[in-house]
């Protein structure tokens, strides 16, 4: 269940309601289920997967992938990050400052969880934590950021319309909300 966190420390766990707050960032997210299929909960409940297996858990939810290449989405893959990833830090250090990019970023939550942080129209911040099942659709040029939580642990299929918008680019915004950022 997705948890909003607001700038004053107040949190919305309403679906809707964090849809209706999130609007006017033209962020969409939504519940898609992975369905019951023992073998691919058996892939999600483990921390490391090999290129093969990430294959068989995209496979497996490729359906969602169809319907959204009839809206121009040409590639998927599977980021997989645990506590021993080799340069864990270093690579989140890119995305836990406010950026922006120039494609959207597409993110459907399988297993474990992240926060996204966006800064709103009026200049207030909130934090998103999304969950297992959770799909979430950040528009290109929407200042955000990305950080896990405490138990550092996502699996998530990605979705890419190409991968030239890719680069962050850094705002000179400060985050002034929530930082339940893993311990590094």
């Amino acid at each position: 269940m997705a948890i909003l966190q607001m700038e004053d420390g107040s949190k919305l766990t309403d679906l809707q309601s964090i849809i209706q707050e999130l609007a006017p960032l033209g962020i969409t997210l939504n519940y898609w289920s992975i369905g019951d299929n023992p073998e691919l909960h058996h892939l999600l409940s483990q921390d490391s997967l090999d290129d093969a297996q990430k294959e068989t858990v995209l496979t497996h939810l490729d359906h969602y992938f169809n319907e959204l290449a009839s809206t121009g989405y040409t590639s998927r893959d599977l980021i997989v990050l645990h506590p021993e990833v080799p340069n864990l830090d270093t690579m989140l250090s890119k995305f836990d400052k406010i950026h922006t990019h120039a494609d959207d970023e597409v993110r459907y939550i399988v297993a474990g969880e992240g926060i996204f942080g966006f800064v709103r129209p009026d200049g207030s911040q909130v934090e998103l934590t999304v969950q297992p099942q959770e799909y979430i659709n950040v528009p290109a040029g929407t200042q955000h950021w990305f950080i896990l939580t405490p138990a550092k642990r996502v699996k998530a299929v990605r979705y890419f319309c190409g991968t030239a918008g890719w680069v962050p680019k850094y705002t000179d915004i400060q985050i002034r909300v929530g930082r339940q950022v893993a311990s590094v």
